[in-house]
């Protein structure tokens, strides 16, 4: 899958789409970083729980989106499992992230992408009025809620969090 989309700022593309989409809420900015779940729950006044992690996946050829609860861990057997013919999903690393969509970790966004990606959203979402999601950057975000989430993003509710102490997930590496 390519079409890096040309648009250079990201928070815009972002703003752009949901504007589109009909979304009436507003983008905010912060000074500190929500480049992980622990800055974004201290600059919104939200609980861990309400962050929402947006991890772009490598499904074969194609990336899909896991949209997980700040304290889950995405089970890449489960994602596989929804995504038939799919022999391996694997989390994208930084580069290839950036290179696909133009949005740097710490800032990628539910939605905004170059092409539709399919989405998976975390049950656990479901449990919180509202979730807050990066906006293109690591200093932008937006408050929306999982029915509201779904809808945008044309995803599904689905079970692909990892079972077990439900530690937060540390943003992907490089190590190679």
């Amino acid at each position: 899958m390519s079409g890096r989309v040309e648009t250079a700022d990201p928070v815009e593309r972002v703003r752009s789409f949901l504007e589109q989409a009909g979304y009436d809420g507003t983008i905010l900015y912060s000074r500190e970083t929500i480049f992980t779940v622990e800055d974004a729950s201290k600059a919104v006044g939200a609980p861990p729980e309400a962050i929402l992690k947006s991890i772009v996946l490598q499904a074969g050829e194609d990336f899909v989106l896991a949209l997980m609860s700040g304290v889950n861990r995405v089970d890449l057997k489960s994602v596989r499992r929804l995504l038939p013919g799919v022999k391996k999903v694997s989390m994208a690393n930084p580069e290839t992230v950036f290179d696909f969509s133009g949005f740097a970790v710490g800032g990628v966004p539910p939605v905004g992408y170059p092409t539709r990606l399919e989405a998976f959203l975390d049950e656990d979402l479901f449990l919180q009025d509202t979730v807050w999601a990066a906006a293109g950057t690591d200093h932008a975000f937006f408050p929306v809620s999982p029915e509201i989430l779904l809808r945008l993003t044309e995803g599904r509710r689905a079970a692909i969090k990892k079972e077990g102490k439900g530690s937060i997930d540390p943003l992907p590496r490089n190590d190679s």
